[in-house]
């Protein structure tokens, strides 16, 4: 949906930017602002663009559209509808081919993409953060970061937007690299290889070359920022070097003695004191770290040059030590653009952490942490050690993990196992692949317990909260909607 201010769009400028033809135009004068997929939001003079999908075809919706006041609508084939029509091979690529003309018309627009399994939306909106300071910005919201949701996205870019912060995600081989086309990125970030998608995907390594998609639009000019202590890095590095020699890396790595590239006397020194790998730092990293219950402290240090390491001490207002990465992706991302460092810290500092995420809530003497927006392994793990963090009964209530394919009862026990080694008092689990995790969990310690349904569970978590104070956090895939446990909670 465009900007209602920001761009005209005309019926030439509809047709060359899809190369479609026009129905019924005769002698309508198109001056629309808005094009939209949902009849639902239309308003007087909009366009509106019928997608066609597995399980709809908006094109049996143009009467509403013109109906609700679309002025025009962009159609695969002629409707039986007295309204401009322009027909177009394929809706779906047309909304591409709209998002990719209104970019397009923007060539001073500095644009930041970023994709990995897990953080996307924290550290865009760190990203975000960091650039609002200095001009405005446009940033990816919700969950628009799929093929359809990237070019909506770019509809809304106005005249005066001087960044884009774009969040790209993918459920296919391809379509990261359909996506950053579109958005044509100055400095693309890859943050983590996980495991979101792995039955889509079918292993890491594909989700690797999925994500390292990203990369194939940057121009020689452009900068690709790599997670260091990743364990696919060599794999993005290589693919980014194809098109960009200009990189940043984040964080730290511990890597052998003979892969550090120290000089051969500082080598075999350690070696004598029997030391066989080093920890080597990113051109971007952090120290000093600490956690607490409503933030993180660390210090944020440049190491590109060894001569002059700039530092400065940085108050992160998120909380889990997971998010200190995700503040040196958006570190990296910005420093490739030439933000300084003290512009960055204050715009980390300065930071929302996003609804859903590791939010925390005052609930009487108890704390409940709303991590409830998604969930894949390493996020849940994430989550898990913040609440291992707290001070009070710790209970951790998680529903199933999809996307998982055929790995998703040995991906949830390996969960289990995991969990079962952190200091966590009591685990409620629902949905179907949740009870695997449940069973590793207590084969280990019994301090698990499975639930069909959230009314049974909730009963016997409101039982736990009348023994003592406690910090329940509440994390499960969006499907299961785990927050609807959070608002019955509130209403008993």
């Amino acid at each position: 949906m465009t900007n209602q201010t920001a761009y005209v769009w005309q019926a030439d400028k509809l047709q060359a930017a899809t190369q479609g033809q026009w129905h019924n135009l005769n002698d309508t004068v198109i001056t629309a602002t808005t094009i939209t997929t949902d009849t639902r939001k239309i308003g007087a003079g909009d366009v509106f663009l019928a997608i066609k999908g597995e399980r709809f075809d908006a094109h049996e919706f143009v009467q509403t559209a013109k109906d609700n006041g679309a002025m025009a609508v962009i159609v695969e084939h002629e409707v039986d509808c007295d309204v401009p029509q322009l027909i177009v091979k394929d809706t779906k690529l047309a909304l591409g081919d709209l998002g990719k003309y209104r970019r397009d018309a923007h060539p001073d627009l500095t644009v930041v993409a970023l994709t990995g399994s897990s953080g996307k939306t924290t550290t865009k909106e760190m990203i975000g953060a960091i650039l609002s300071q200095i001009a405005p910005t446009l940033m990816t919201r919700g969950n628009l970061n799929n093929d359809l949701g990237v070019p909506m996205m770019l509809l809304e870019l106005s005249d005066e937007h001087r960044f884009a912060v774009m969040e790209l995600g993918a459920n296919h081989l391809g379509e990261i690299a359909y996506t950053a086309n579109l958005v044509r990125p100055d400095v693309a970030v890859v943050l983590n290889i996980g495991t979101a998608h792995l039955g889509e995907f079918g292993g890491r390594a594909n989700i690797a070359r999925a994500k390292s998609e990203i990369y194939s639009a940057l121009q020689a000019d452009g900068v690709a920022v790599l997670p260091l202590s990743d364990e696919f890095y060599e794999t993005l590095a290589n693919e980014a070097a194809k098109f960009t020699e200009q990189a940043l890396s984040f964080g730290e790595k511990l890597v052998n003695i003979d892969e550090a590239g120290l000089d051969e006397a500082d080598a075999q020194m350690l070696k004598v004191e029997g030391v066989d790998s080093v920890l080597v730092m990113g051109d971007l990293f952090a120290d000093d770290i600490e956690s607490f219950a409503t933030h993180c402290t660390f210090t944020l240090n440049t190491n590109l040059d060894v001569d002059d390491v700039e530092s400065l001490p940085v108050h992160l207002p998120f909380i889990g030590e997971h998010n200190v990465a995700n503040a040196l992706a958006a570190a990296a991302a910005t420093f490739a653009l030439g933000v300084d460092l003290p512009t960055i810290v204050k715009g980390l500092e300065s930071a929302v952490p996003p609804k859903g995420r590791l939010t925390r809530i005052d609930f009487g003497e108890h704390i409940l942490i709303d991590d409830t927006y998604n969930a894949n392994p390493t996020s849940m793990m994430a989550a898990a050690r913040v609440l291992e963090a707290e001070e009070n009964t710790k209970i951790l209530v998680i529903g199933d993990i999809f996307e998982l394919g055929d790995a998703a009862d040995s991906e949830h026990a390996s969960l289990g196992e995991h969990l079962a080694t952190l200091g966590i008092d009591h685990v409620l689990t629902l949905g179907v692949h949740m009870t695997h995790t449940a069973n590793a969990i207590n084969a280990i310690k019994p301090i698990a317990t499975h639930y069909q349904d959230k009314p049974t569970l909730l009963k016997d978590l409101q039982q736990l909260l009348n023994q003592s104070s406690a910090t329940v956090l509440f994390k499960g895939s969006r499907g299961m909607a785990m927050e609807t446990l959070i608002n019955d909670l509130a209403t008993v």
